[in-house]
């Protein structure tokens, strides 16, 4: 008997997900663009069934039938306000960093993350091929069988056999170190204007992030620093919410709270994520903020220099993601990956999430000490 395999075909062989699995794919996508808003997502989502016919009053799913499945389920609440709408839940909170990730994940080469290497030999999982003498508290499973045996029989002969202490051999392994990061995520106004939306790429990265870092990183920490007149914490509960205000850039306050928090934190390594698509355009003089929204004043532009190189100084190398392509606001990028010997990537809204994927797990900025 002969089997014939070919290329799985929805049209031609049929959806492997249910009509629910489906609209809960698009209710997700909705909820990254409208910050959250379940109120305004299903609105999008009625829309988009009376025009494609999304739902299956047959098969018992309509739009009403969806949405009680969903508070069913657990996604989704009603309003505590009284107001008669919903709000999504902590599960649908979790489920959001959750595909954020996995969306993420699809676009970069195949292979687990596992944990941050270093060139440096020392306690950790992968064993390598280089051995050396046994040493109290070294882990049995690392054990080099052969080079044990071989010593023991230079040493006793066959017919006196034993076994000594300076006889064990193990094997050298990766030494895996933690990581304390701080994304800083930039909510200026300018991340919605130019008919550009920008928030929702930076959004859903650090949601991502978040959620890789909590799942596969567990001794790693993740911090989150918005900025925009001011510079603020913001709790993982609380990414999937984060939407832009009337703010200028202050950079230099994002770096100085990010600094702050580093300091706090025994993680050995150590480094600022910065995502932003504008220059600095404002600080705080004396408790009075100074701002200039034209060209790159360097008045506003020294003080954010002057955080970089106390962070360099510090051991906080800055990676800045800037999703922009004016060439004067890539002149202010270099000067401030200049000042700290950090890295910078010019990233498109398309590719984001993978730049910061690829440079934390690769991990090429961690350094021992």
């Amino acid at each position: 008997m002969r089997f014939r395999y070919t290329e799985f075909d929805p049209e031609r062989h049929g959806s492997q997900k249910s009509i629910f699995e489906e609209l809960m794919d698009l209710f997700e996508q909705l909820l990254q663009h409208t910050a959250g808003d379940a109120e305004e997502a299903l609105d999008w989502l009625k829309q988009l069934d009376e025009e494609y016919g999304l739902t299956d009053e047959a098969e018992g799913m309509g739009m009403d039938d969806f949405i009680e499945e969903l508070k069913k389920r657990g996604y989704l609440r009603e309003d505590p306000d009284g107001e008669g709408g919903v709000q999504i839940t902590a599960k649908a909170e979790r489920a959001l960093r959750q595909r954020s990730m996995e969306d993420i994940f699809d676009q970069l080469q195949k292979g687990s993350p596992g944990d941050h290497e270093t060139p440096h030999t020392g306690m950790g999982p992968e064993r390598l091929p280089e051995t050396r003498d046994w040493r109290f508290g070294d882990d049995p499973n690392m054990m080099d069988v052969t080079g044990t045996l071989s010593n023991s029989f230079r040493r006793t002969g066959i017919d006196n056999w034993n076994l000594r202490e300076d006889d064990f051999r193990v094997h050298e392994t990766n030494h895996h170190t933690s990581m304390a990061t701080v994304l800083m995520i930039d909510l200026s106004h300018s991340m919605v204007l130019y008919g550009e939306d920008r928030i929702t790429p930076a959004r859903k990265t650090a949601m991502a992030l978040s959620e890789l870092i909590m799942n596969q990183y567990s001794k790693d920490t993740l911090d989150i620093v918005a900025f925009g007149n001011e510079a603020w914490e913001i709790e993982v509960k609380d990414l999937p919410y984060l939407e832009v205000g009337p703010y200028h850039t202050n950079t230099r306050a994002g770096l100085r709270r990010a600094r702050e928090i580093l300091h706090r934190r025994r993680n050995r390594n150590k480094q600022i994520f910065m995502i932003t698509d504008g220059k600095p355009s404002c600080h705080f003089e004396k408790g009075r903020m100074y701002r200039n929204a034209y060209g790159l004043d360097r008045r506003i532009v020294n003080k954010v220099l002057d955080e970089a190189v106390v962070c360099r100084r510090q051991g906080i190398p800055i990676t800045t993601f800037m999703i922009a392509r004016d060439p004067h606001l890539q002149d202010f990028v270099r000067e401030l990956t200049e000042a700290n010997q950090g890295r910078a990537y010019y990233a498109s809204l398309d590719n984001l999430g993978e730049f910061i994927f690829e440079d934390y797990v690769r991990n090429r900025r961690k350094r021992m000490r």
